[in-house]
């Protein structure tokens, strides 16, 4: 009776263990897959959504030395996912050595592909995103962003993996760079940390200006 009684109580402080083994490996699993999701998280968010493709051109204004607008090439960063580019998702700063623009963005042209500015820019004033060309006498009426494709896959507001697109920034009469002027655009998308987009503008000579 003696020994059953005793293998009895072993059983139960067995089983007791076990248990206890079992929460504690369960409460280990689940904290390590919340601190894995919480890294992955914290990595998405920390690293751009998006990259620039190439160089950034711009249209100068030889007579005033003076740009007329910028273009910025990007498409979706290596590893990561679809961008909305919405109006309601995106923005777009603007800021120079004397001016700070919040919110310039108008949105996107998200039918077709375009093969240079000039017919985005009239494309996006047929739709009245803006009232009038940066190149004219009056010129718009405010300093204003806009994004284009030149590779195009579904036709909608979403840049895709696979994607091309362009960040184009139009500039009012006194809102417009001129030599030696620092330009900075901040693109800021629902996912992943802003693009930053820093020039200095160089002497203009010609109507196409290399800003690098």
């Amino acid at each position: 009776m003696i020994g059953i009684e005793s293998a009895i109580v072993l059983i139960a402080f067995v089983m007791v263990a076990a248990a206890l083994s079992f929460v504690i490996l369960n409460m280990g699993f689940s904290t390590t897959q919340k601190a894995k999701t919480t890294i992955t998280s914290g990595l998405s968010e920390a690293s751009s959504a998006m990259e620039i493709t190439g160089g950034v051109v711009g249209s100068g204004n030889v007579t005033q030395n003076r740009l007329n607008y910028y273009a910025i090439p990007i498409k979706v960063a290596p590893g990561g996912e679809s961008v909305n580019l919405e109006v309601e998702n995106t923005a777009i700063r603007y800021y120079s050595k004397n001016i700070a623009l919040e919110s310039i963005y108008k949105g996107i042209l998200p039918t077709g592909t375009y093969s240079n500015s000039t017919a985005a820019i009239a494309a996006a004033k047929t739709a009245n995103m803006i009232n009038q060309y940066p190149w004219t006498g009056s010129g718009m009426n405010q300093t204003s962003a806009l994004v284009y494709f030149t590779t195009n896959k579904n036709n909608n507001k979403i840049l895709d993996t696979g994607e091309n697109a362009i960040v184009l920034v139009m500039f009012k009469n006194t809102d417009k760079p001129t030599s030696l002027d620092e330009i900075k655009t901040e693109i800021i998308v629902p996912t992943g940390s802003l693009l930053t987009v820093k020039r200095h503008v160089p002497s203009i000579y010609d109507a196409i200006v290399d800003l690098g």
